[in-house]
């Protein structure tokens, strides 16, 4: 007789489907203590999961960051240009890296492929190359950006769960979906 194989899980850094939702809810709320206590537990995450941490979520975690320390008042203008620049300029390299083949393809290319708006990729190259931007350019690249992160990685994420939890089988079928979908890091946006 045969025995049944389980098949094999993936091992992910949160707890569960609660705990995800309550981080992805956490950072994109709007409340800077909330945001702070998702971008702790992504730390977390991250200090655990290490270099297998999904992009989007460190991308996020990124630029999140950068808008609780601008709506902290304690960076100057300048800081908070160079904060959010490094953010924009890391999501758009990290996003775009994983198309490049042999053949060098411009950037300009790679965004329209997985829809990032091209100005968000023009900015990106006044940050690297030219004379650095206004805030108010770099705080609206941030929201840009978080809103396609929001799109294209934590929305997929959610709509996984969107019927109610009514037991536990249920239960550890939507947390197989979240490590399912954990999978959707650099290689699900090709």
């Amino acid at each position: 007789s045969r025995k049944r194989l389980k098949p094999l899980r993936t091992v992910v850094a949160w707890r569960g489907r609660a705990e995800w939702d309550q981080v992805m809810v956490g950072l994109y709320c709007g409340d800077s203590r909330l945001q702070q206590e998702a971008l702790d537990r992504v730390s977390a995450w991250k200090s655990r999961y290490g270099p297998k941490m999904p992009l989007a979520v460190d991308c996020t975690a990124e630029l999140i960051r950068c808008k609780v320390l601008d709506a902290s008042g304690k960076l100057k203008s300048h800081e908070l240009i160079l904060s959010y620049g490094l953010a924009l300029v890391r999501f758009v390299n990290l996003i775009t890296e994983r198309k490049q083949k042999m053949v060098s393809i411009p950037l300009r290319q790679l965004a329209r492929e997985v829809d990032i708006p091209i100005w968000v990729v023009d900015l990106r190259h006044e940050l690297t190359h030219g004379k650095l931007p206004r805030l108010a350019l770099c705080r609206k690249g941030c929201d840009v950006v978080l809103d396609w992160l929001r799109k294209t990685y934590w929305s997929r994420q959610l709509g996984n769960n969107l019927c109610e939890e009514s037991d536990d089988e249920d239960e550890d079928e939507e947390q197989e979906g979240v490590e399912e979908n954990a999978e959707l890091d650099n290689d699900a946006w090709e």
